[in-house]
């Protein structure tokens, strides 16, 4: 193995006895040397039970720590990391295991039933919190051998499922290359220190939860602390009782957490920086942070790019409120028109990426990957935008964008007003049908707990703000948002719901990413 790409290695050397990963539910902690050597006994085992290079190794667990024991042992013998999301339904994740072959499965028990209907083959397989997978770090570390490995910076070292709200999901493969430049352009951009400290709630199936901060501050020899099971009072507790100094979580999470009583008198003494990403985030989310004299902002990601793409200092977040930042450190920013031409500052276009962060190709999917990747940029399918400054902003997606009248309308813009409202918790913007209009614009929206707000009042206030062809057409008024496997509203079974004349009846969603969040 080339010495550069195995940076634990040369990290632990560096800080063996610095404390690395904690578990905020068991009170244990692991130092970057008892991680490394976690690591190599795992890649010692895998290489006894037939895993080479290119093969894949899946994981079903809760956040903890065999996300990096299996992680850096695929990155120790070149096989391939496949996180698999738990919130997964047993065709979808049936259908990914075929999908990705794996060779060896590890499972944590609160999964048991699930693994005996996907996967039969229990020669292959672990459970991560049984006395057998303890027993690989209690034996003398056996020697692992890596100098026939050879693994190179293009081999894949993960692949991570996209959420597959338009068709069937798709493995991002992320090569050696791009999960190093990743980390190394959010140490130098975000000023990542051996002194931060932050508290993983993301799951780490999820590319927010493993690559956004978790594994930058683990390479620049800071600390991750995992939790599970997030509610306002709890992650305030551990976020005070580990000093965390920064910390990522998606906007459900951020509304959670200012609404609660003990935000209100908590005191976050070493928290440098509040970060939402994952959903654009509602202007309220700014205002109640900076009551408390706290910073916040806003970030952009993609499993395929790193996830982590732009900068902004905090200082300037709320004059540029809904801004991404620039383009981080060695990362290439282009937002194109139809022609694939770039537009100019105030116009909107499709964003596309180009750097060493970005993903290899999606597995077994030609069509996909061409589509995405064309003349070494990254086409993203997000629409944005770029004013006089050079701040980006984030307008929504290309494949959601309305068209009512002949005007192009985007969401983002009618769900921030939406949101500006104090009795509105949530809101969601689409196109719905329409023989004269093409399509009219179709909000959805959560009201407050104890609030009231007829259809007329909420267009009332849009109208406010808004051009007339904006004002949404039919507002309705829900229990609960719907929510994708990865926290992003589902907006494709909104307008199913539309289209079915059904919305009335809802009152209670599956949360998905949010079911097991105590509200």
């Amino acid at each position: 193995m080339r010495w550069e790409l195995d940076w634990l290695e040369s990290r632990a050397g560096l800080t063996p006895v610095a404390a690395a990963i904690a578990d905020a539910g068991t009170d244990q902690e692991w130092s970057f040397r008892e991680v490394n050597d976690r690591a190599k006994a795992i890649a010692a085992w895998l290489g006894e039970k037939g895993v080479k290079k290119g093969d894949r190794v899946a994981l079903l667990a809760p956040n903890g720590i065999s996300y990096f024991d299996l992680l850096f042992a695929c990155g120790k013998i070149g096989a391939i990391f496949v996180p698999l999301n738990w919130r997964l339904s047993l065709d979808e994740l049936a259908y990914i295991i075929k999908d990705c072959e794996p060779r060896l499965l590890g499972f944590h028990s609160n999964f048991t039933k699930v693994v005996t209907m996907i996967w039969d083959q229990e020669d292959r397989c672990i459970q991560i919190n049984g006395s057998r997978y303890d027993q690989l770090f209690e034996a003398k570390l056996r020697q692992l051998d890596t100098a026939e490995t050879n693994v190179e910076e293009e081999d894949p070292l993960a692949m991570i499922y996209t959420g597959g709200t338009t068709g069937k999901p798709k493995g991002a493969v992320l090569s050696h290359r791009a999960i190093v430049w990743n980390s190394l352009s959010t140490i130098a951009s975000w000023n990542l220190t051996n002194e931060d400290t932050t508290v993983t709630y993301l799951p780490l199936f999820h590319t927010g939860g493993l690559n956004a901060l978790s594994i930058p501050i683990l390479m620049a020899g800071g600390k991750v602390v995992l939790a599970n099971d997030f509610t306002p009072e709890k992650a305030i507790e551990n976020l005070i009782r580990y000093k965390s100094s920064i910390v990522l979580l998606v906007p459900t999470m951020h509304h959670m957490l200012v609404k609660s009583d003990l935000f209100q008198k908590a005191e976050f003494k070493d928290l440098k920086l509040f970060l939402s990403g994952g959903a654009p985030c509602p202007f309220e989310i700014y205002e109640a942070y900076k009551q408390k004299g706290l910073s916040f902002k806003e970030g952009y990601g993609l499993t395929e790019a790193g996830p982590n793409n732009f900068y902004i200092d905090p200082s300037e977040a709320d004059v540029k409120r809904g801004s991404v930042g620039k383009p981080m450190l060695f990362h290439r920013i282009r937002i194109l028109d139809e022609d694939g031409q770039e537009v100019g500052a105030g116009e909107v276009g499709e964003l596309a990426i180009q750097g060493n962060h970005v993903f290899s190709f999606y597995w077994k999917n030609k069509n996909a990957s061409k589509d995405t990747l064309k003349d070494g940029w990254l086409y993203t399918g997000d629409l944005a935008k770029r004013d006089k400054d050079g701040y980006y902003y984030i307008v929504g997606r290309k494949k959601e964008m309305i068209i009512t009248g002949g005007e192009n309308v985007y969401p983002l813009e009618i769900e921030h007003w939406l949101c500006s409202h104090p009795s509105i918790r949530e809101a969601a913007v689409v196109g719905m049908p329409d023989e004269k209009w093409g399509e009219v614009v179709t909000a959805f929206i959560v009201l407050e707990e104890g609030a009231a707000l007829g259809e007329q009042e909420a267009k009332v206030h849009c109208r406010q703000k808004l051009g007339g062809y904006k004002v949404p057409k039919v507002i309705h008024t829900i229990g609960q948002m719907p929510k994708t496997h990865v926290g992003k509203i589902d907006k494709k079974l909104l307008k199913e719901m539309a289209g079915k004349n059904s919305v009335s009846k809802v009152e209670k969603w599956d949360l998905g990413i949010y079911r097991d969040f105590k509200e």
